[in-house]
C-alpha cells in the first residue's frame, strides 16, 4: 500500500466511525485516536483532506439521517428526531436545519426540496477498495412494479416518495415481504441531469392496475449475472459499480447481456442506519 493510500485508509476509518456512531458524542480527541493522528493536528488534517471541518461533517451526517426520518417516517415527532441528532432542543435543530437546507424541519417534512438538499452532500469521495468479491449467479425472472424516474438524480427521492405512497396505498408490493430494486440506465456522473433514467421497482405477483402514481409493470429478465455486494451509503455505490466495470469485467472474459445494471436493496433507510445498508449490484452477462 502506498503512503497516500495508507493516509486515505486512516480517514476512511474516521468516516466509518462517524457513520456508525452518529448518536454518540464525537470529539476531536476520540476521532484522532481512531485515525492514530495527533489530536493537536487532527482538525487541520481533516479539514485539508475533506475540504470541510470535522464538526460540520458530523452535523451534516446527523442532519442527513434526520432528513430521511422527517420525510419517510411521518409519524415520528420532530422533537425526538432532533434529540436523536444530538441537538439540545428542537429550536437549535430547526435553526441548523434551515441554515443548511433553506427549509425548517416542518417545511421539509411537508414538501422536501431534494435537489438543493442533494447539493449539500457533494462531499469528498473515499478511497476505492482494491479488491472486491464478485460472484456469477443465475437470477430468476422477476415481475416488478415500476415507477420511472426521469430527470436529475438529485430529485430521485421525490420519485421514491411517490413509489412508497403507491406501495402503502395498493398493498401489491409491501416492503416487508417484497423485493426492492433499482434499474440503472445511465451513469449519473456522465449523463446530463435532464436525461438521467432510473427505475424504482418492487416485486409483485400480479399485474399493477392503473393508478394515480403512474406505477406500471415491467420484468427483470432471468439469466446469468455478476454480483457484487455494496455495504453502506448509496451515495458511494458508484465505487462498487466502477470496480465491476473497470477491474472485474476486463479480467473475467465475460460479455454483457442487453439489459441494464440493477440494484437489489437488501434493506432500506430510514429503518436501517445508512452505514448498515446492504445492496447487491447485478451486471447481466451472456
Amino acid at each position: 500500500m502506498s503512503k497516500a493510500s495508507a493516509y486515505a485508509a486512516k480517514f476512511n476509518r474516521v468516516f466509518d466511525y462517524i457513520d456508525e456512531h452518529l448518536g454518540d458524542a464525537l470529539t476531536v480527541d476520540l476521532l484522532s485516536q481512531v485515525a492514530n493522528f495527533s489530536k493537536y493536528h487532527f482538525h487541520r488534517q481533516f479539514s485539508e483532506y475533506a475540504s470541510i471541518s470535522v464538526f460540520r461533517y458530523i452535523q451534516l451526517m446527523r442532519l442527513k439521517r434526520a432528513s430521511y426520518r422527517l420525510v419517510f417516517n411521518q409519524l415520528e415527532k420532530i422533537t425526538d428526531i432532533a434529540l436523536d441528532a444530538r441537538f439540545e432542543n428542537p429550536e437549535s435543530f430547526s435553526r441548523a436545519f434551515k441554515n443548511t437546507f433553506g427549509q425548517t424541519p416542518s417545511e421539509f417534512r411537508r414538501s422536501p426540496a431534494w435537489q438543493p438538499w442533494t447539493e449539500r452532500y457533494h462531499l469528498p469521495s473515499r478511497e476505492r477498495e482494491n479488491s472486491m468479491e464478485v460472484n456469477v449467479v443465475e437470477f430468476e425472472k422477476t415481475k416488478v412494479a415500476v415507477l420511472e424516474h426521469r430527470g436529475s438524480p438529485g430529485s430521485i427521492n421525490d420519485s421514491v416518495g411517490i413509489f412508497i405512497a403507491w406501495r402503502k396505498a395498493s398493498g401489491l408490493s409491501p416492503v416487508e415481504s417484497s423485493q426492492s430494486f433499482g434499474i440503472v440506465y445511465d451513469n449519473p456522473d456522465t449523463t446530463e441531469p435532464a436525461q438521467f433514467r432510473f427505475d424504482i421497482c418492487g416485486s409483485v405477483s400480479e399485474d399493477v392496475p392503473d393508478n394515480p402514481q403512474r406505477v406500471g409493470n415491467k420484468v427483470i429478465p432471468g439469466g446469468r449475472c455478476a454480483v457484487i455486494r455494496h455495504f453502506g451509503s448509496h451515495d458511494r455505490i458508484g465505487g462498487s459499480v466502477y470496480y465491476l466495470y473497470r477491474e472485474w469485467l476486463p479480467e473475467s472474459g465475460e460479455e454483457l447481456r442487453d439489459f441494464p445494471l440493477y440494484f437489489h436493496y437488501r434493506n432500506l433507510m430510514p429503518e436501517t442506519p445508512e452505514h448498515a445498508l446492504i445492496t447487491d449490484i447485478y451486471l447481466p452477462l451472456k
